[in-house]
């Protein structure tokens, strides 16, 4: 709702951060109101998507809603770094791969595979091809996201749990979701990482790998 008003001369440095503010500069009053959530803001080209998904589709987009599950397990081993969501770990030991072993990026990669319909991340980057041996598994996350985004799909938010007994990594959680959001592009408050142990039990609670 906007309401008639008059020109009021903008100081010299003014600055705008949204159209709301340019408008009540021009002494007009805005009066926000309750809106549905589809009522969205266009900034980037992935809301356009949205907005197009939104018009073509209404409220059936809801019913295509998809859920994709990740999983991964590598060998812990000595001469490794031991990366999580693209952190370098200090321990003895580090995980074994191909790639730099980063278990949580591949789960996360896997899961988003899966929700698109998009096979596995050994398919699109094989451990036979030399040109991936000892890639940043953030940058193989980033390249998930960006397939993702090619066949019109929107990530709403990630949640995974790392399995190992030792190191604690708590205190390193915090960057691993910021990694994590910024290769896939979406709000680190939409990225949510845990981690447990399995009270010794199995090959995670023997100290034999991390899944």
């Amino acid at each position: 709702m906007i309401e008639v008003g008059y020109y009021v001369p903008r100081d010299e440095g003014f600055e705008a951060t949204d159209d709301s503010i340019l408008v009540e500069s021009l002494g007009f009053k805005v009066t926000p109101v309750d809106c549905g959530r589809n009522n969205l803001k266009i900034t980037v080209e992935s809301d356009v998507k949205l907005a197009e998904a939104i018009l073509n589709k209404g409220d059936e987009m809801e019913k295509r809603f998809k859920v994709g599950h990740g999983y991964d397990v590598h060998r812990l081993v000595e001469g490794r770094k031991m990366i999580l969501g693209g952190v370098e770990i200090p321990y003895h030991l580090g995980l074994l791969g191909h790639s730099d072993a980063d278990v949580l990026c591949h789960a996360i990669s896997d899961a988003i595979l899966g929700a698109i319909g998009g096979r596995d991340i050994g398919f699109h980057f094989p451990d036979k091809d030399p040109k991936y041996e000892g890639i940043s598994s953030i940058l193989l996350l980033q390249k998930v996201g960006e397939l993702a985004f090619e066949k019109g799909a929107e990530i709403s938010n990630i949640d995974a749990t790392i399995v190992l007994q030792e190191p604690h990594v708590s205190k390193y959680i915090t960057t691993m979701e910021e990694n994590v959001a910024r290769a896939l592009n979406i709000k680190v408050e939409d990225v949510n990482i845990k981690a447990t142990t399995e009270e010794k039990l199995g090959f995670t609670g023997n100290g034999d790998g991390i899944d």
